[in-house]
């Protein structure tokens, strides 16, 4: 069978999955659902929404949440304990509190600290799960579509000041692309409905040089005929999971990070979990808690977890590694991403813009499990051979900003012989009474993940909540009654107070770029993070070239449970993930800071220094990597 044969069938495959698709539409795009979101809204659920909208509420402080996880005992126990404060155990906390449950939370490092902050900082349905779903005739696979697309727009309802559409362009070499990328890209927008964000289209070689000025007209021996763009989401990761612990924190729920599981205890007689042994890793303090149910969404390290249950678990997930690199934001404009579908060896090459630079990366392959997971040299020099083929400019090595490498929680099945055949759906299941494991999935579906932990939960330890999950439709704190020319009131009100080198206090212009960072990265709550900048003469930038503000580290360490300097860098901002050295020059002036509000003696002092070093140097930047040169000097 020749190569044009089997290409014409594949169009056809697509064409005949998109005409079924139109077809039924009425029936499988929009479906008559009522939301379990719409249901049993009571007064308490509506004071708790104007409480996390509200831009003055306040969290409550680590001590007392410390508190109120130590006086949960056998006789008053917790109705949910969550373990990990990644996005799915903080989407946990929130869903659970909002039910009217009491909940706690425990996060051996810091909210997002692991998988949820470093991803790809994509929303998206998953487009190479339709092609699957077309292709191999898996219906499961497009009911994981159609639950992303639903999902995304939520996502980005739900904290529009962290979240947004981000078009993506993919080139096509021959016209075949053209026909086969554009009619699988309508499908995908058919699929999304009315949750979809925007409508693709095919623009010229000429239009698309226009809106992505680097894009090569030609690649190895062949010549651009057009780029197809849809959209997908984007957000900023750790922000948005210290958003929804902040919100959990103000719904109730009892969260704290830097809080390790040391044990679980037991009922004696039906040996079911009722609770936990906790150490607080800055005090080295242990104590007990209980709680009806344990909810373990421990993302990569759920079945350590579970295996502190029981010693013989047999694992759940499969570990996969996504590596990125950041680079300067000519490689890519701002309002457009470059997705490349398949590479030499089948993996996926994205370059999108993010917080003023540019994000690339692959997508899955093979890792174990670590704390801190490092890139490895020959995986950041396939990510600038990848993109090389598709730019006209010169990819250098020493443009490499930051590295850095996430570990993905795959829920594993045990036939599959690599990791782009695991599915990305999620499992739930209690397979020792009183732990409930949530696992698999994906950043998009975070919530509904959430939702079915604490469904399960409830059944587990039958409880009693309040009201039906109301996260559907719930904005988190900073997102409601926030609007994309809300930066402009900070620009026009405030002034950024700040100190020269010799002591003397001047005022600065809170400038465009400042004024936007604050409100996409603070939302409603941005005002309060410019009266500190203004009244405590905390306005000048952190580094140079980024729009970072001295206060941000207060503000972070008296409303965001940040704890030390790693939180703030890699979390609380994104400086570590943007550039490594930046983040480094920051540093001293970062924790001169965070010594002040939270009373650190010197000896803590160069403690932070010292950790907050020893952590930068597993982002591979230009500067501390090893690495020979070659053809990307």
């Amino acid at each position: 069978m020749s190569a044009t044969a089997t290409s014409l069938r594949r169009i056809a495959a697509v064409a005949t999955a998109a005409v079924a698709v139109t077809a039924c539409s009425g029936a499988v795009l929009l479906p008559p659902s009522v939301s379990s979101n719409d249901r049993g809204v009571g007064p308490d659920v509506e004071s708790m929404r104007r409480t996390i909208s509200d831009p003055n509420a306040i969290v409550p402080s680590r001590s007392v949440q410390e508190s109120t996880l130590i006086g949960a005992s056998s006789t008053s126990p917790l109705d949910i304990l969550v373990v990990g404060g990644g996005a799915t155990g903080c989407g946990v906390a929130l869903d659970a509190a909002t039910r009217g449950l009491r909940v706690g939370l425990v996060e051996r490092e810091d909210f997002s600290s692991g998988t949820s902050s470093r991803s790809t900082k994509l929303i998206h349905g998953g487009v190479r799960y339709l092609e699957k779903a077309v292709f191999n005739l898996d219906y499961g696979q497009l009911k994981l579509v159609f639950h992303a697309l639903e999902e995304r727009k939520q996502v980005i309802e739900n904290a529009p000041h962290l979240c947004h559409a981000l078009p993506c362009m993919t080139p096509c070499f021959n016209w075949f692309e053209v026909v086969y990328y554009w009619m699988g890209l309508k499908m995908y927008d058919l699929v999304a409905g009315r949750h979809i964000l925007h409508l693709s289209r095919y623009y010229s070689v000429q239009e698309s040089i226009e809106l992505f000025p680097t894009l090569a007209r030609k690649g190895k021996d062949k010549s651009l005929r057009g780029t197809v763009v849809y959209y997908d989401g984007q957000m900023n990761d750790s922000r948005l999971t210290v958003g929804l612990a902040c919100s959990a924190a103000l719904a109730g729920a009892a969260v704290l990070n830097h809080a390790e599981v040391v044990s679980f205890l037991k009922d004696e007689g039906s040996e079911r979990i009722i609770g936990a042994k906790i150490r607080d890793n800055l005090s080295g303090q242990e104590f007990e808690t209980y709680a009806e149910v344990v909810v373990n969404a421990a993302g990569p390290f759920c079945d350590s977890v579970r295996k502190m249950a029981n010693k013989d678990a047999q694992p759940m997930i499969c570990p996969s590694s996504g590596v990125h690199v950041v680079l300067p934001d000519y490689y890519s404009p701002e309002g457009m991403g470059l997705i490349v579908p398949k590479t030499k060896d089948g993996r996926v090459v994205f370059m999108l813009p993010w917080l003023g630079r540019t994000v690339a990366g692959t997508t899955d392959s093979n890792t174990s499990i670590t704390a801190l997971p490092e890139p490895h040299e020959d995986e950041i020099q396939f990510i600038l051979d990848a993109i090389c083929d598709y730019l006209n400019v010169k990819v250098r090595r020493t443009d490499v900003l930051s590295a850095w490498s996430g570990i993905r929680p795959l829920a594993m099945d045990p036939t599959a012989k690599n990791t782009e055949s695991i599915s990305r759906d999620h499992v739930v299941c209690e397979d020792f009474p009183g732990l409930v494991t949530i696992t698999g999935g994906k950043w998009t579906t975070y919530r509904s993940m959430a939702e079915d932990a604490v469904n399960a939960a409830i059944k587990s330890g039958k409880l009693s909540p309040r009201n039906e999950c109301i996260t559907g439709n719930l904005r988190l704190v900073g997102g409601d009654g926030w609007e994309s020319s809300s930066f402009t009131v900070l620009a026009q009100q405030y002034v950024r107070m700040k100190k020269t080198h010799g002591g003397k206090v001047v005022p600065g212009v809170m400038d465009t770029a400042s004024a936007k960072h604050l409100s996409h990265a603070y939302g409603t709550l941005a005002e309060r993070v410019a009266t500190i900048a203004q009244n405590e003469t905390l306005g000048k930038r952190l580094a140079h070239g980024y729009p970072y503000l001295e206060a941000e580290v207060a503000y972070c360490a008296r409303n965001e449970y940040c704890e030390s300097a790693i939180d703030f860098i890699a979390r609380r901002s994104r400086l570590a993930f943007l550039d490594t050295d930046a983040a480094g020059r920051a540093l001293p002036r970062i924790i001169e800071i965070l010594a002040k509000e939270h009373n650190w003696d010197r000896s803590r002092q160069k403690q932070e220094m010292q950790k907050a070093r020893e952590f930068l140097e597993t982002f591979k930047s230009s500067k501390n990597a090893q690495f020979h040169d070659g053809k990307h000097k």
